[in-house]
């Protein structure tokens, strides 16, 4: 009977210990929401650009102030991650690369976008 007292005791003190660390971790993990995106009646003429650029091209598959994906995931806060859903590193140059090749079910943009709209709507995306 003492053994199995001791190693009673013992549980009861490692959920004293754990359950205060997995509140902590809890708490951390709802710290961690994404910043509402830039308030539409304050976008810079660029910015408003490159919102009809993404509402022309991109809102058919991707949700842009919603974090639920479309047919493609959801573009709030894209700039806001260290990572695309890829993996990739999201910054300007894979997010360029990704507009104009595609990627998986996306389609390339390629030539049929310019370069002065890809800047607006990489503007735009940095907004959400």
């Amino acid at each position: 009977m003492p053994h199995e007292k001791l190693a009673r005791n013992e549980k009861i003190e490692v959920v004293k210990l754990t359950a205060p660390l997995i509140a902590f971790a809890l708490i951390l993990t709802g710290c961690k929401s994404t910043p509402p995106p830039k308030p539409l009646s304050e976008l810079t003429p660029t910015e408003r650009s490159g919102r009809a650029v993404y509402s022309a091209r991109c809102g058919a598959c991707h949700n842009d102030r919603v974090d639920k994906p479309l047919n493609g995931p959801s573009l709030l806060g894209l700039y806001k991650k260290p990572y695309l859903p890829s993996g990739a590193p999201a910054n300007d140059d894979r997010i360029t690369n990704t507009i104009q090749h595609g990627r998986n079910n996306m389609p390339a943009l390629g030539d049929t976008i310019s370069a002065e709209e890809t800047s607006d709507l990489l503007a735009y995306l940095k907004t959400l």
